[in-house]
């Protein structure tokens, strides 16, 4: 039997946990690493390995010392799980030392840090995927099988709308992915999912995009315009968050206290911030025209304060209309902790020219994503297990990216962007 494959972690948050968890409970591969600014958080990780699964635990290193890690630990395989805007220094550093480099998506956050990624991964040749799971979604694989047998012929326009509940949505507003300079705002973070979906179904890349978006709903000026503002700046210890279904109460559950409240010490970092205050500079609402080398184009809406959470995306083709309908959750409980899951449901419909429509029926998982975090995870990390042509490749990041930095750039503008004048 070969040896286990020698896996570090760099960010050690709650997405982190699972890449530790899947990791620790495969024979063929060994967490030897954790890398993190903060250790109270790197020590949670640890108790996974040792106390959920028997495993030995990893050491740990400051996010400067990545590069002596990955010698000293002999690490085969680096994922990176840092705040986005520290993606490329982490990946530049695992593909120069030659290792397999797996990133959470977004891959990078800027034209910059896209160039440098391409050029060291082409100078390289190095392994280098981003975890881009929507695509292991079996809906979503199924949209594409379709599309790519031609049930609606040549595909000539999508609509695309996705809504985040005030739970899920409401949360960008409380955390990092709040200031733009480490998320890249929701058309690089969030959006990306969406636009690299849509560039995968095609098997098209972005030409032009143009976009208004705002903070319409979240932010100090727009909770005291919709009455909803509370004065206080974060929720733990502050009697003002009592009662309000936008807070989150990190004491109220043992994980999220022990990821960030307990770990506030070592670096300051607030996970519970107000939705309603001031210092967010990203958009809750925005809309896209986008047009692709295909010829197709895209409208697409974001809203990140709906009382539902799903998608609805329809492609009209020469041969008739595809659709699919998700709901992911039917309301949101206050506080931030849970999603009601008992409307879940989808349905993926074909309306084909001169014949009456039919549905096509999909097993989904209630697993992450649908499912698609252990398909994903599978093809990552299982020599054998399908999909691994369905790995997010350095190009396809990119391309997800500059969709988004392109509306970013038109937000600003007001003006179309030609995606290629980002690089």
């Amino acid at each position: 039997m070969s040896d286990p494959q020698r896996v570090a972690i760099v960010g050690t948050g709650a997405r982190a946990q699972m890449y530790t968890r899947a990791l620790a409970e495969r024979d063929h591969t060994r967490v030897v690493a954790l890398s993190d600014v903060n250790p109270t958080r790197a020590r949670l990780h640890n108790r996974i390995l040792t106390d959920e699964h028997g495993r030995a635990p990893a050491t740990f290193w400051h996010p400067d010392d990545v590069a002596r890690m990955l010698d000293a630990e002999r690490v085969d395989t680096l994922v990176v799980c840092t705040v986005d805007a520290q993606h490329a220094r982490h990946i530049l550093t695992g593909l120069e030392a030659g290792r397999r480099v797996v990133t959470e998506k977004p891959m990078v956050t800027t034209a910059g840090q896209a160039r440098r990624v391409l050029d060291a991964a082409d100078r390289t040749g190095g392994d280098l995927a981003v975890a881009f799971n929507y695509r292991f979604n079996p809906l979503h694989r199924a949209v594409r099988d379709l599309l790519a047998a031609g049930a609606i012929g040549r595909v000539l326009s999508v609509h695309f709308e996705w809504l985040l509940d005030v739970r899920h949505g409401a949360d960008y507003f409380r955390r990092w992915h709040r200031d733009r300079a480490s998320s890249g705002g929701l058309a690089v973070h969030k959006s990306g999912h969406h636009f690299d979906l849509v560039n995968w179904w095609l098997d098209a890349a972005p030409v032009t995009v143009y976009g208004a978006g705002r903070l319409a709903f979240y932010g100090e000026r727009n909770g005291v315009r919709h009455g909803l503002r509370r004065d206080y700046a974060r929720a733990h210890g502050s009697p003002e968050a009592a009662g309000d279904p936008f807070a989150l109460h990190l004491d109220a559950d043992p994980e999220l206290r022990a990821l960030y409240l307990d770990a506030e010490p070592d670096d300051g970092y607030v996970r519970d911030r107000n939705v309603f205050a001031g210092g967010i500079s990203i958009e809750d609402d925005m809309a896209l025209v986008v047009t692709y080398d295909t010829g197709a184009t895209m409208t697409y809406h974001l809203t990140a304060y709906a009382p539902w959470e799903g998608y609805r995306v329809a492609f009209n083709g020469t041969g008739g209309r595809l659709e699919l309908d998700v709901t992911e959750s039917g309301w949101a409980e206050p506080g931030g902790a849970h999603a009601h899951l008992d409307a879940a449901s989808h349905r993926l419909r074909v309306r084909p020219l001169w014949e009456p429509p039919r549905d096509v029926e999909v097993a989904v998982e209630s697993g992450g994503h649908g499912g698609g975090d252990r398909r994903l995870l599978a093809a990552l990390f299982d020599p054998d297990a399908p999909g691994r042509e369905t790995l997010a490749t350095p190009r396809d990041g990119v391309n997800a990216l500059l969709t988004g930095l392109a509306a970013n750039r038109s937000f600003t503008t007001g003006m179309p962007v030609p995606v290629a004048d980002l690089l």
